[in-house]
């Protein structure tokens, strides 16, 4: 969220620039990528992004690429343990500072709900001050019909080898709620035109556990996959979903009679997702030629 810290920054930054000349900066053209997720503090969740940074660098060869998260509690977790991470706000100026004229921001949440669109304004804060040439923002996994069709089949694809058809697969999406929760139930009824035993509920949205567990009741399902919709298998996989605690979604089905076996991989471990955020960076990038 734009407060304090982003003014501060953004006058510091701005005084920088004008002193630099700013709008008439006449220096070469320096391109940067800007990755920005919420944050993991699992040493886990380190190979999902170690997977995006590699292949998004793969990708655009040549051009540097910086991370950034955005939840101050990871930040602040990771600091205790000697990782620093950046915040967007810190992370763009420390960018400005290197004299990048070009910034492709693209965000790793998997759908436009609140954290995208603080970071929205982050980026639009920027652009108005005119530290950069150009500072574009890339859209999350799933933004239009196409990002769906293709999450539908990266869903599809990393479902277990193992998984007989009358088994349930049930992904576990983070929920928001701002208005874009509604891609969750979006995405379950096109999965299901393709499987109808995909199944997608939410932690703290909607669909809820409950519903998940009815539907799976009426169908009578015997067996279910409990797979993580978060691009790393953190705290919610692990807790929320996997763990044998008493309001876990593993307990709850277990305790409905459904056999329970949850894969603790998050979506950015599976190129196919990766390769939809990978994509979008092309976006900004199309607009610096």
């Amino acid at each position: 969220m734009i407060g304090i810290a982003l003014v501060c920054v953004l006058f510091l930054a701005s005084a920088n620039c004008f002193a630099s000349g700013g709008h008439g900066h006449k220096g070469p053209k320096k391109t940067g990528i800007l990755l920005v997720a919420f944050g993991s503090s699992e040493a886990s969740a380190q190979v999902s992004f170690e997977n995006i940074d590699k292949k998004t660098k793969a990708a655009y060869p040549g051009i540097p690429v910086r991370w950034a998260y955005t939840s101050h509690i990871i930040r602040e977790k990771l600091a205790k343990q000697g990782q620093h991470l950046d915040s967007p706000v810190v992370a763009l100026a420390k960018m400005m500072d290197e004299k990048f004229t070009h910034v492709a921001v693209q965000t790793l949440h998997t759908i436009g709900g609140s954290e995208y669109h603080d970071l929205r304004r982050t980026v639009g804060a920027f652009k108005i001050m005119g530290g950069f040439e150009k500072v574009i923002l890339g859209y999350p996994l799933m933004a239009t019909q196409e990002d769906m069709e293709k999450t539908v089949a990266a869903a599809i694809s990393s479902i277990p080898k193992d998984r007989k058809m009358d088994d349930a697969v049930v992904l576990m999406g983070h929920g928001t709620h701002h208005p874009s929760n509604a891609f969750y139930a979006a995405l379950m009824f096109q999965l299901q035109l393709k499987d109808p035993n995909i199944f997608v509920g939410t932690v703290e949205g909607y669909p809820e556990i409950d519903s998940i567990k009815a539907m799976l009741i009426e169908k009578k399902i015997k067996k279910a996959y409990l797979i993580p919709f978060m691009s790393v298998a953190g705290d919610h996989a692990k807790n929320d979903m996997a763990s044998d605690e008493e309001d876990s979604w593993k307990t709850i089905l277990t305790k409905a009679g459904i056999q329970c076996i949850p894969v603790l991989k998050g979506t950015a471990e599976f190129d196919a997702y990766v390769d939809i955020w990978v994509e979008h960076i092309g976006g900004p990038l199309g607009h610096f030629e």
